[in-house]
């Protein structure tokens, strides 16, 4: 990645400020890289970070069909949203000590897994990625986005992001014409969304182009 040094100095900022821990969220739409660039930025910093993506939060199986949202899966009302920003606030000033666990997403299982990532007391910053962390709806301005310290929107073009999904789908059981119907019924309603909260990032990652830029101006 042609930024990836300046990212990495700038997530190892956030570090260096001193105080409590750091909480460094990377958000976008559906297919953008957030996870792709969250690993790398986490990667780089080493020991000092660790990640906890968003998707651990996602509702279970049987909690989206008794609420009759099975058919919306991804969508900002089939999250924890109050149980995710619980869990960074946990994060933000631990016990003494203490490990905190936070929850995965299994995507051969396409469902969270409980006390899956084990955050060590001594790391001083937390990487943590989605959709909705910008979202400027209740319950996510609220509970999630006042425990982000800073948070990037990774931008890319529509075309190559759609293209990711479908084959995203695919690779974890849809056929090719039942993974292009859900992005266009379901992934590109979430993208259009989410879109307003790249006015609201700290700085914005475009993919395709390597450029950074603060969030009112062009990628």
């Amino acid at each position: 990645m042609p930024y990836a040094d300046e990212l990495t100095a700038r997530a190892r900022a956030l570090v260096s400020r001193g105080g409590p821990r750091r909480v460094l969220g990377i958000a976008g739409p559906p297919g953008a890289g957030k996870s792709t660039l969250a690993e790398a930025v986490v990667r780089a910093v080493g020991a000092d970070a660790a990640l906890v993506p968003m998707d651990g939060f996602h509702l279970a199986d049987t909690e989206l069909r008794r609420l009759g949202r099975a058919d919306r899966k991804g969508a900002p009302d089939t999250f924890d949203a109050y149980g995710y920003g619980a869990l960074l606030a946990r994060l933000r000033a631990p016990g003494h000590g203490e490990t905190v666990y936070a929850p995965s997403f299994e995507r051969e299982l396409e469902q969270p897994l409980a006390g899956a990532l084990p955050v060590a007391p001594g790391v001083p910053l937390i990487v943590t990625e989605g959709n909705y962390l910008l979202l400027d709806e209740e319950p996510w301005s609220t509970a999630v986005r006042p425990h982000l310290d800073e948070v990037w929107w990774v931008a890319v073009d529509d075309t190559v992001r759609v293209e990711r999904l479908i084959a995203r789908h695919v690779e974890f059981g849809k056929t090719p014409d039942g993974a292009r119907a859900w992005v266009e019924r379901s992934d590109e309603a979430n993208a259009r969304r989410v879109a307003p909260g790249r006015a609201r990032a700290d700085l914005v990652v475009d993919i395709g182009t390597g450029r950074l830029s603060p969030p009112a101006a062009p990628a």
